[in-house]
């Protein structure tokens, strides 16, 4: 009878494959474990992972082949679902490629502007990784802290672009408006708040006794490992590799601010998750600094600026935000290619982008984060307990729709 119940339940809940006696397979997905759809098919051996075959492409929106079809502008809207959490980097990294093709500056302002939007993306970002990262540990607090405190960024950035997540704000040559003037003090108050509460989250789960147990030398990446995968990001960091695009290759006001590049060199799930505190607590010091330097001037090209009509220049006076020129529609940036790299918050992004003269690109290729870590899941899991392997998935902080495009 019971024997039977068991059969039942592995039949109806878990999908399991006894293989020999001494290996299972188990197929663990492609419901919706945590940040997307994906599913692992894992070989075990009692409770050792022995195999692991990340299968991922559930989320797969053919976004590379949807931008052949749509004017470049709008591309800039359709890139940003990508990591909507995110999206100011995601869009980001295309519109730099774009600027490349036209052949256009960006003014000064707007550089500090897209700056920090990128930013205040990369904390909101981290923290629902973290608050990921949490649940599934099991630690409900952890999960409703960092998704509460995650509202913060949220809302400054709904401050500075009338949107919470989708900011559609980089536009080719500028952004589509200013701050309000209240918004440094907003600001201020916000990125105070966080950093009070950074203290807060390493006594309540960094340093909680049953988080550290789940991650301390669990999932430990060598430096020579992540190197060899071509691991990006934060994960790339807490193995001990001090890269990161915003000081290899700088670009908007990157070149501006001081700002160090924290790194970790155990590797282990601890590490990815300090590494994150960390590059927080940089972003709020980038923030500050940008908050201080920023210029004033224009936040769009003056050649499209000339192309206004006279509603669309009482409205720039009035409120500084950017009514498209109709010409937008019709950009047909010079036959040839481009590309831009960035560093999101999940890593490196690059776009490369091709253009026959056409009114839509002949071909975008982007290469995403999460892509790029999704390999980590596939080795880095193997010889630790199955119950590690959420720890594990959860510290590299994968993202499947960025992933799967």
């Amino acid at each position: 009878m019971l024997e039977l119940q068991i059969e039942n339940i592995q039949n109806q809940f878990i999908s399991t494959r006894k293989i020999d006696d001494n290996t299972m397979v188990l197929f663990i997905g492609p419901q919706h474990p945590s940040s997307g759809h994906m599913r692992f098919i894992v070989k075990v051996d009692g409770d050792i992972v022995t195999e692991v075959d990340p299968d991922i492409g559930y989320v797969h929106r053919t976004m590379e082949k949807l931008s052949e079809t749509k004017e470049w502008v709008k591309d800039t809207v359709l890139f940003e679902r990508l990591a909507i959490l995110d999206a100011g980097n995601i869009s980001l990294g295309y519109v730099l490629a774009l600027e490349k093709l036209l052949g256009i500056d960006v003014p000064p302002r707007a550089l500090y502007l897209r700056t920090i939007l990128s930013e205040i993306n990369r904390i909101a970002s981290h923290l629902y990784g973290m608050g990921i990262l949490a649940i599934m540990l099991g630690s409900s607090t952890g999960y409703m802290w960092f998704f509460g405190d995650r509202e913060v960024p949220i809302e400054l950035a709904e401050r500075m672009s009338g949107a919470r997540l989708t900011h559609s704000y980089h536009i080719p040559g500028g952004v589509r408006r200013d701050v309000p003037k209240d918004f440094f003090d907003e600001l201020e108050r916000g990125i105070s708040y966080i950093e009070r509460r950074l203290k807060e989250y390493e006594i309540m789960f960094v340093n909680n006794p049953v988080i550290r147990s789940r991650l301390e030398n669990v999932g430990v990446m060598s430096k020579e490992m992540a190197v060899s995968l071509g691991v990006v990001g934060p994960n790339l960091r807490a193995s001990g590799v001090s890269y990161d695009v915003r000081v290899e290759e700088p670009y908007n006001a990157y070149t501006e601010i001081d700002f160090e590049v924290p790194i970790y060199k155990e590797g282990d799930c601890l590490a990815r998750v300090m590494q994150r505190v960390d590059e927080i607590r940089q972003s709020i010091s980038m923030l500050r600094q940008l908050s201080k330097k920023i210029p004033d001037g224009p936040i769009f090209n003056e050649k499209y600026m000339k192309q206004f009509t006279k509603i669309m220049k009482d409205i720039y006076d009035a409120e500084k935000r950017v009514k498209l020129p109709a010409s937008f529609l019709n950009l047909k940036p010079q036959k040839g290619t481009a590309y831009s790299r960035i560093e999101a918050s999940r890593g490196e992004l690059f776009y490369y982008i091709e253009s026959s003269g056409d009114l839509k690109p002949y071909r975008v290729r982007v290469v995403t984060p999460s892509f790029r870590n999704s390999i980590i899941l596939k080795y880095l899991p193997v010889g630790y307990r199955l119950a590690d392997l959420v720890a594990i998935y959860g510290s590299i902080d994968y993202f499947p729709p960025e992933a799967d495009r």
